[in-house]
């Protein structure tokens, strides 16, 4: 296990680059940082399967990174004069925005940080923060099987009210399982536009190949 390296953690550090989409080269596994491996991964099928893992300085619980999802990264200057909860209410509509302007459809604002589509977690995001900037980190699911998660992640030790008990296969849903499949280069264009929109600005992106 080796501390977070993925590429949004560079927004820490370029101060012009507020906001980054990127897609994994590969699967992760990515522990939050309250989290143990031994009790919250079936480690005997992720090291038979050779995944790597990470652990993030942010809270929040342990998440699989694979290339069926789309990470949407945002850095926040003057962290101390932001809380947590208006971030993620902040980011979280303009993401909602973004999606319906793609046509999906029946999203909603659930637990803390989380976007649900009736009723099932299409997207979480955590916060870390430093004395510098506050980075908000993402991950929607566009088509990886909640099957995938099932496999290798046990249910979380904290849990947000509307799971109520689901395991992975119950609770998490995809895109594409609801019947949607938009453009990856559409739906990130709407994700920009929709942040220009709130005057953050300096946007980035990185072009993942084979999408």
């Amino acid at each position: 296990m080796t501390d977070y390296n993925l590429p949004d953690i560079q927004l820490l550090e370029d101060k012009t680059k507020p906001f980054l989409i990127w897609i994994p080269d590969k699967t992760y596994i990515v522990l939050g940082a309250s989290n143990r491996a031994d009790e919250s991964l079936f480690l005997e099928r992720v090291l038979l399967d050779g995944i790597t893992v990470l652990k993030r300085p942010s809270g929040g619980q342990t998440v699989m990174l694979t290339p069926d999802n789309l990470i949407i990264s945002v850095v926040y200057s003057n962290p101390k004069e932001l809380q947590p909860k208006d971030i993620f209410l902040k980011t979280n509509r303009l993401i909602i925005s973004a999606l319906e302007k793609a046509g999906i459809h029946d999203l909603s604002l659930r637990g803390i940080s989380d976007i649900a589509i009736d009723g099932k977690k299409i997207l979480g995001s955590s916060i870390y923060r430093n004395k510098d900037s506050l980075l908000y980190h993402a991950v929607l699911n566009l088509a990886e099987p909640a099957s995938t998660f099932e496999k290798y992640l046990k249910h979380p030790t904290k849990e947000p009210d509307y799971r109520q008990g689901r395991k992975h296969t119950d609770f998490v849903t995809s895109l594409k399982e609801k019947g949607y499949t938009p453009d990856y280069h559409q739906l990130t264009n709407l994700i920009m536009q929709s942040m220009e929109e709130a005057s953050l600005t300096h946007i980035s992106t990185n072009d993942p190949t084979n999408k």
